[in-house]
């Protein structure tokens, strides 16, 4: 009685606010019951894998593979994988995936203090970022070891990046891949990356609490509990101005309460200290050389951040599984539980046979079964 309009935009409303076009959803199957595990139907696994890659719909292809129900047959997958990552759509995986694993997000809330970082604008915080993007983009397109994400002889630079860090003969806007010396230019892999720096930093100064966190737990795999109550924050008035973070962190550390915490997190992140909060390198902070000797977890000892790149991937197990848990994570839309620890074990052994390879541990995580199958609810 309203009119055709108004039908129309009951209709829209209606389908706007379904469950089935607000989510993806996956039939449980009626027979079973709760708490057993079954297999996804093969045009799922095109949903799954679809969003996982290209974070879109399946297309004909993956649905006619699916609908032929061929698409779980372990060749017929490896092939589509191997597919869809040369596909252009698999650069989702650069801007979501990554993103979110590497807090290159968070660059848009980070704004240093203009007093002590005048040079830092809105164009060197796209470029920090590009710089990171197309670290992952090469391993990814070129198919290379994840390991050279940590360990990587080349860096991504226009003239405004390279400026920022000190680095001559890149004239230009463009970006383009540069070969350098890691050890001469204190570049190369993620964690010698001015957005990655940044974002672990405050607006002020470095921050080895949080910058040794994020490695704990985005490289290492093993975040610390999270902080006790009412636990007091970081002396920043006069008394303290004298001493150097580390002796702040020192006298914060003589709390009980904060050491179970911190003398985890403080010795890994006191390794990154020659890189300021904007990721420029410097061998002095106020007047003072910097220490940046630190501890590992397992009690190692290291003198410098190339000393904890080195000791990383003496054990490329542990990152290569952090890395995995964390694609998990983003392919399933959920938690890693400790019921998947097998499974992620796998894809590590698997991966290794192919040296880590990009594509040979997306192969393993779409094979593995927290990929294929659910428990009904």
């Amino acid at each position: 009685e309203n009119g055709f309009e108004a039908g129309i935009e009951s209709a829209l409303s209606a389908i706007l606010v379904n469950p089935y076009f607000l989510f993806r959803s996956e039939t449980q199957p009626a027979d079973h019951k709760a708490g057993t595990v079954y297999q996804i139907s093969d045009v799922e696994l095109a949903s799954r894998l679809s969003f996982f890659l290209w974070s879109s719909l399946p297309d004909d292809q993956l649905l006619t593979l699916a609908e032929q129900k061929r698409l779980h047959e372990p060749d017929i997958l490896r092939e589509q994988v191997l597919r869809m990552l040369r596909d252009d759509r698999s650069l989702s995986l650069v801007s979501n995936f990554a993103a979110q694993w590497l807090y290159l997000r968070n660059l848009d809330s980070f704004h240093p203090d203009m007093r002590l970082f005048p040079d830092f604008d809105d164009n060197l915080r796209i470029v920090l970022r590009r710089e990171t993007e197309m670290l992952f983009e090469h391993i990814l397109r070129e198919d290379r070891s994840v390991l050279e994400l940590l360990n990587s002889d080349t860096t991504f630079l226009n003239e405004r990046l390279a400026r920022h860090y000190g680095i001559p003969g890149v004239i230009g806007s463009q970006f383009r891949p540069v070969k350098l010396d890691p050890v001469i230019s204190h570049r190369g892999g993620l964690l010698r990356h001015g957005s990655i720096l940044a974002v672990t930093s405050y607006a002020t100064r470095t921050s080895p609490t949080i910058r040794g966190n994020w490695i704990l737990g985005n490289i290492l795999g093993t975040p610390p509990a999270p902080p006790p109550p009412n636990v007091p924050s970081l002396k920043e008035k006069a008394e303290s101005a004298n001493l150097t973070i580390r002796d702040r962190l020192a006298e914060h550390r003589a709390n009980t309460a904060c050491a179970s915490c911190h003398d985890l997190m403080d010795p890994v992140g006191f390794s990154l200290e020659n890189f300021d909060a904007v990721g420029r390198w410097r061998t002095f902070d106020d007047g003072q050389r910097i220490d940046a000797s630190g501890t590992l977890p397992d009690g190692t000892n290291i003198t410098n951040f190339v000393e904890l790149e080195s000791d990383i991937l003496k054990r490329p197990e542990i990152f290569v599984g952090t890395m995995t848990e964390k694609l998990l994570t983003y392919a399933l839309g959920r938690g890693i539980e400790h019921f998947d620890a097998p499974a992620v074990r796998q894809v590590v052994r698997g991966s290794a046979h192919h040296e880590y390879r990009f594509s040979s541990l997306i192969i393993e995580i779409v094979s593995s079964a927290p990929f294929q199958k659910r428990v009904v609810e």
